[in-house]
């Protein structure tokens, strides 16, 4: 038995030791290369990043020599994802695998490959022996030019498309083909400190995303709006005096005519990076930023400050209200609660109209304003894309555009209707029932800061208070920022056949900043006014139901009433009939809604500027 082993034993050593003098011989490109020297010299092989490995280590299955020399053994196509498993999963999934194209077509001197060393210049070669009129066109680019003189930050192909996941661009309007164009751009053009070494203009970027175009492709909706490509191509791009170039003025109006087919001379002159904080070289926008930021920053100051002021004494009133009563020396007005009317069906109408549009602007224009915050990606996925959201903005507007030529039909009517003589249009003008400001708004004003600072009686006001005259003009000025803007950048194509492409860059700060204030003082000044002072919170309904209780008339607009009854017309504004149940239900239901809606926009708003890094 011991004896059976030990041969069996040695039986098996002759053998393994037959095959190791085998693989040995294998192994050993000298040995090799009797046969292969057409294929490569010992020394290149030595050389190359195969070197220290053998023959054997890649022709894994060359295990008997001999067979080998006979015939009987020849070598399988090299399996590449035995060492190299993360270019070969890479590959698995690029274009190049899709069509058959293995390692060897791109590493073709595999048995002389030598250390690549990053040269962007070797691998874009070689994507040059297939790709040939991409790599002409950029050959002669400021990429290609930069790379050919050994600028290895240059960009090369491998840049852009990757070395091994190379991915297929497909459809031209395809959103990850739209995405792509942008994406490998801002990679090497958002590096600040690579753009600053190489004397690049480093706020490209920057300028890009604070775009229109910009922050649709921030939203997730590349597809929809220019990328980098769109305008400086994929290949070919060249500086602007090169007469080639898509951004040479010759050919600008072309290169813009892809997206505006009536692009014109007078269009084309938008700054498409145009900074609005450098003075030195865009002083137009420079000038329109500080002098919107000053409109907002001084309306809020003063405004802020006036609510405020407000919202204290309003508070300490109450406590004395409270007090009297307790103390039973508060003064009862007699049928405190009967109603008279304050608003009709058509000043009813015209609010719910007010309201349903500046929501509606609201609801899509700050997601836009605020591109870079998570909050309004899902905002606008919700409403179906930025297309669903420019659709419904643009709805939201023609709401306006329709209530604002009724107020100025109506304000016509009032100042011109049976006008008798010359001097009665001022009276009405200037007169109590008139929206247009007067000097009793100056005393007004002068009465309720003392009131405020404990120095005077609370003002009684006649039939429109100072806020509301504020609130009324603000329209008139909102119409011709926001709505004159608005429809600029609505129609560019048709205001751009008249105008110079610049004044859609002043027109997006002024559409913007404008935009800004206008939801940041209705969310605060005007619902504080409203429905947040402490006598009206938590809602005012009169705009709702036009009804005003005699308690609040007398007390709030005494001027009015005591006018009225000098006037005997004061019965004629006495509502017998509250409105019905229903009516108030839906009616407050929507107000409350409006309400909520706003405070929520205004903490998206404020969560922008505080957490989110937004700047005016």
């Amino acid at each position: 038995m011991r004896k059976f082993l030990f041969y069996s034993v040695f039986l098996l050593a002759v053998l393994w030791g037959s095959q190791v003098a085998a693989i040995g011989l294998a192994a050993s490109p000298e040995a090799c290369l009797e046969c292969h020297d057409d294929v490569i010299s010992a020394e290149e092989f030595s050389t190359s990043v195969h070197g220290a490995n053998g023959c054997v280590a890649c022709h894994i299955e060359l295990i008997d020599l001999d067979a080998h020399m006979d015939g009987e053994l020849m070598p399988e196509t090299v399996a590449c994802v035995r060492c190299h498993k993360k270019e070969t999963a890479e590959h698995y999934s690029s274009v190049h695998k899709l069509n058959d194209i293995g390692c060897a077509e791109c590493h073709s001197e595999i048995h002389a490959q030598t250390p690549w060393k990053g040269d962007k210049r070797i691998a874009s070669a070689k994507c040059a022996e297939c790709h040939v009129d991409s790599y002409d066109a950029f050959h002669v680019s400021v990429h290609g030019q930069a790379l050919a003189n050994g600028n290895m930050d240059s960009a090369g192909c491998m840049d852009c498309h990757n070395l091994h996941a190379i991915q297929e661009i497909g459809d031209p309007n395809d959103h990850a083909t739209r995405a792509f164009h942008t994406d490998v751009c801002l990679t090497c053009h958002g590096d600040e400190e690579l753009m600053t070494k190489n004397g690049v203009y480093n706020i490209a970027v920057e300028t890009y995303l604070d775009s229109y175009h910009g922050k649709n492709y921030r939203l997730g909706f590349p597809e929809k709006v220019a990328g980098c490509a769109d305008c400086h191509t994929s290949h070919s791009i060249l500086p602007h005096i090169d007469t080639k170039s898509s951004l040479h003025p010759d050919n600008l109006v072309a290169t813009c005519a892809k997206c505006h087919e009536n692009s014109s001379a007078q269009f084309v002159q938008f700054y498409s990076h145009g900074k609005m904080t450098d003075k030195e070289n865009y002083p137009i926008l420079f000038y329109t930023y500080v002098s919107m930021t000053g409109l907002l920053l001084g309306t809020f100051g003063v405004f802020w400050i006036h609510t405020l002021l407000w919202m204290f004494r309003g508070f300490v009133e109450n406590r004395e209200k409270k007090r009297a009563l307790i103390a039973g020396t508060h003064h009862e007005i007699k049928d405190a609660h009967k109603i008279y009317r304050r608003f009709t069906k058509l000043h009813i109408f015209l609010h719910i109209l007010v309201i349903t549009s500046f929501l509606l602007l609201s609801l899509t224009g700050i997601p836009l304003k605020f591109a870079e915050q998570q909050w309004s990606v899902v905002m606008m996925n919700f409403y179906g894309g930025a297309a669903n959201a420019a659709l419904l903005h643009r709805f939201g507007a023609v709401i306006t555009f329709v209530y604002f030529a009724a107020a100025l039909a109506m304000s016509a009517k009032f100042l011109f209707y049976r006008l008798q003589y010359p001097a009665e249009f001022f009276q009405r003008l200037f007169g109590p029932e008139s929206l247009c400001p007067n000097l009793r708004d100056v005393k007004d004003v002068t009465a309720m800061v003392r009131w405020f600072l404990f120095l005077g009686p609370k003002p009684t006001f006649d039939r429109w208070t100072y806020w509301e005259k504020f609130d009324f003009l603000a329209v008139f000025w909102g119409m011709f920022a926001i709505g004159g803007s608005g429809l600029m950048l609505w129609f560019p194509e048709f205001f751009g056949a008249a105008l110079p492409g610049w004044v859609f860059n002043v027109a997006t700060i002024i559409h913007s900043d404008e935009a800004l204030l206008a939801t940041g003082f209705i969310f605060t000044v005007h619902f504080f006014n409203t429905h947040g002072r402490p006598e009206k919170f938590p809602m005012d309904f009169v705009i709702f139901n036009g009804e005003l209780p005699k308690g609040e008339f007398m007390e709030e607009r005494g001027d009015q009433w005591k006018r009225y009854e000098e006037e005997g017309i004061l019965d004629q504004y006495i509502k017998e009939k509250p409105s019905g149940i229903a009516y108030d239900f839906f009616i407050k239901g929507f107000g409350f809604l409006a309400l909520f809606t706003g405070v929520a926009l205004l903490f998206l708003m404020v969560y922008a500027f505080t957490f989110g890094g937004h700047h005016i």
